[in-house]
């Protein structure tokens, strides 16, 4: 942009303000105008600058953002920072100038170290007026900068002060300091200046020997030194600077008979130019905690990487990733309370579940060391719901907790009349196994007054198959297979024996076999299985397809052929594994307490009698009608023959078509449907009654209430809260949890075959076959 002005619409008198976003913006105050361009000098743009705001030249300061960057104001000191000003906005016409006023009134810096007053006090608090004091050396001709810095303050009278004081003009006494200012230092402590007077003196006091250290830390931090602990315990505290020679220390002790501590000694000279802060050994995990904690708040996904950059950016400090993810583990265990407290009150806890959820069963086991091992939870309103309204159908799974001390989250879902998840009972246990799920399963059945007619739809694998069949060996209660876990360990039973495109045909060919109504459609599913593979077909007739095809499962799953029914269920889980366990289950409580009157508001405005997704099919079954023939060759019989593209067979008696689509959906099929209208019926009398609205109304007719939090237990509560239930054992392993979940269906992965010998594993490149 060579030749090309710029125009600086420089602003006084505003302020800044941080935005949510964390961006500033800036309001108010006056602005005027100026041209600028590459050749502009420094001097000459700030003595304009000066004279338009009618304001001294030694107490103004000019800053701007970079483009994109509203968070950090960059500082003009000289040509070359202008310079850059005019190349970073090159695509700009205009750039926003911000003229600072810097205090005329120098602060009380006198335990600051010298090094840090030298770069701070003067040229950060504007100190210089039109005549400045100075001291001259009694050993030196000319005037030395570090004893006047030193000499302007009484140091606790460790310190002289100088005898002889002269006076200056302030752009001499300016051009003496501008070479120990650092423009970096202004940026990186700007965070941190709030804490360079913690530490005033000689007699200052702190509540306990933890305020002191921490007042102390923050100090360190904001003047940009280092220091070690010579004596450090819970009565008194010895401090010298980290750099070998520096006399820099203090000295502070507990006053007899009270907690609080005093400063007894204190030298505040650095010799040393401090410990330019590129190491976080200043800062501390809980301190890193105190800084990151508000924002924390804001943004749970606050992460560590980008805590390092923040606080390197606001506070000079560079931490390491470990200390920047142990300082984000302190914040919230901080905000959301100790994991640790929270399995202690699980006893108490449970209670009160019982108690604002009356019917509620809330129940927890620990081991013979006291520690967790399993917690059920089923609410009231989640038992009437499933009972009243639901159908007979219940779907098993878990997902692993990434929390610290890990676990597993075992639930049991049910569709509600539109088919969406209605959660039932949910169990938290220290690990997946055989023992746990046989336990879920009898307090599952111990919260349900009747299981009569019921289908479980569950995984096969951690002892399932075994712990449905004994749990509820005296109901009729029937376990489906689900089709997804089946299909996946097909494919493991066969890895490598075949191509990805045979294994998908297998793979479809299984599900068609599932999914077929007759017997005979069964057989040619399997048969076509068999022509691929023999063994792949022993495999599927061992499997006990009694468990798991439509043509032969002796109870009602509705056409739902997988398990992973409930996944908005474990999506609230996901989102809340992080948090301890009361805190976890208490979410997951919001969560029911929210979808049941979510869903029970927008059904109060339904019109139809069935819900809309009922509605739909019925509707689509029902323009099938027209291309239908009915017939019926005994008045008094109630069979009738339906012919269409086939020939099927109604018995209306027995809510039964040769189709099986009326017995696996629940709803008429359009053969059914055709008789019905023949007879003169309404076919909604002909629908299950878990789909119309009034038994999804049902379904959402009881409440979740919130858990009391009052610390203070009642006394029927103490009984029980006495019981001591300390953290698992297992702890989260180190490094990222993994992304994907596991049990894909490797069917489903693309595999290599290699073109030249057209086996598989392995492509041409790496084929061992061809010479």
């Amino acid at each position: 942009m060579a030749g090309k002005k710029v125009i600086a619409i420089c602003q006084l008198g505003g302020t800044f303000k941080t935005l949510s976003d964390g961006t500033l913006s800036y309001d108010g105050g006056d602005a005027h105008a100026i041209d600028i361009d590459e050749n502009s000098k420094y001097n000459d743009f700030k003595m304009e600058v000066a004279e338009m705001f009618n304001c001294a030249l030694s107490s103004i300061s000019i800053k701007y953002f970079l483009p994109g960057n509203r968070k950090t104001l960059i500082t003009i000191s000289n040509d070359k920072d202008l310079q850059r000003m005019i190349k970073f906005h090159g695509n700009s016409s205009s750039i926003d100038v911000y003229i600072m006023m810097e205090e005329a009134v120098a602060p009380d810096v006198s335990n600051m170290p010298a090094s840090r007053s030298s770069r701070t006090t003067l040229s950060e608090a504007g100190m210089l007026t039109d005549t400045t004091p100075c001291v001259l050396d009694n050993d030196m001709d000319e005037i030395n900068p570090r004893v006047l810095l030193d000499s302007t303050f009484d140091v606790h009278n460790d310190l002289p002060i100088a005898d002889e004081h002269i006076d200056i003009p302030s752009d001499i006494a300016l051009s003496m300091y501008m070479p120990l200012r650092d423009s970096s230092d202004e940026k990186h402590t700007k965070a941190a200046q709030q804490w360079q007077h913690n530490i005033t003196g000689v007699g200052q006091r702190f509540n306990n020997v933890n305020d002191f250290r921490d007042a102390l830390r923050k100090y360190s931090i904001a003047n940009q030194f280092a220091f070690k602990y010579k004596k450090n315990d819970s009565h008194r505290v010895t401090v010298k600077c980290k750099v070998d020679g520096c006399p820099w220390r203090i000295h502070a002790s507990r006053l007899s008979t009270t907690q609080l501590i005093c400063i007894k000694k204190m030298n505040p000279t650095h010799t040393c130019e401090g410990s330019t802060l590129t190491t976080g050994h200043q800062a501390t995990r809980t301190w890193v905690a105190g800084v990151i904690k508000e924002k924390l708040k804001v943004s749970p996904n606050y992460k560590p990487k980008d805590i390092v950059t923040d606080i390197k950016e606001q506070y000079g400090v560079q931490l390491n990733y470990f200390q920047a993810w142990r300082g984000k583990e302190i914040a919230k265990e901080q905000l959301q309370g100790s994991y640790k407290e929270a399995y202690g009150q699980l006893p108490l806890f449970c209670e009160r579940i019982m108690a604002s959820n009356p019917g509620s069963l809330a129940t927890f086991t620990t081991k013979d060391d006291s520690t967790f091992h399993r917690l059920f939870v089923s609410f009231h309103a989640s038992i009437c719901g499933f009972q009243q309204g639901c159908r007979p159908l219940l779907f098993l799974g878990s997902i692993p907790l990434k929390s610290k001390y890990q676990g597993t989250l075992l639930a049991a879902t049910a569709p509600d009349g539109d088919d969406d998840v209605f959660p039932v009972a949910f169990a938290v246990v220290d690990t997946i196994s055989d023992d746990n799920w046989l336990w879920f399963l009898h307090q599952l059945k111990a919260a349900l007054t009747t299981c009569h007619d019921l289908t479980i739809i569950a995984d096969t694998e951690n002892g399932l198959r075994e712990s449905v069949s004994e749990v509820f060996q005296d109901e009729s209660v029937y376990h489906a297979y689900c089709l997804r876990c089946l299909s996946e360990q097909l494919i493991r039973e066969f890895k490598g024996q075949f191509s990805h495109e045979v294994k998908r045909l297998i793979v479809d060919d299984f599900f068609a076999a599932a999914y077929a109504p007759t017997s005979g459609g069964f057989q040619r599913c399997i048969d076509s299985i068999k022509s691929i593979s023999l063994e792949a077909y022993n495999w599927v007739v061992e499997s006990e397809p009694i468990h798991w095809a439509n043509a032969f499962f002796p109870g009602a799953r509705y056409n739902h052929m997988t398990s992973n029914f409930g996944e908005l269920f474990y999506s609230w889980a996901s989102e809340a594994h992080e948090l301890p366990i009361t805190q976890m289950v208490d979410t997951i409580r919001g969560k029911i307490m929210e979808l049941i009157y979510t869903r029970r508001a927008v059904s109060n405005n339904w019109l139809t009698r069935l819900t809309p997704l009922r509605e739909e099919r019925l509707e689509k079954e029902s323009i099938k009608v027209c291309a239908l023939q009915v017939f019926n060759s005994d008045p008094g019989d109630n069979k009738f023959e339906v012919r269409g593209d086939s020939i099927e067979v109604v018995d209306i008696n027995s809510y039964d078509c040769s189709c099986k689509a009326w017995q696996l959906t629940g709803l008429p099929c359009c053969h059914a449907i055709a008789v019905i209208g023949c007879l003169g019926r309404d076919p909604y009398d002909f629908c299950a009654r878990f789909f119309t609205t009034e038994s999804y109304r049902l379904t959402y007719s009881e409440s979740v209430q919130p858990i009391p939090s009052d610390d203070k237990p009642l006394p029927k509560e103490l009984a029980r809260a006495s019981v001591t239930v300390t953290p698992p054992p297992t702890r989260r392993p180190p490094g990222r949890p993994p992304s994907k979940k596991p049990g894909m269906v490797e069917g489903n992965k693309r595999q290599l075959q290699c073109s030249a010998c057209k086996c598989t594993g392995h492509n041409k490149s790496t084929c061992k076959e061809i010479p």
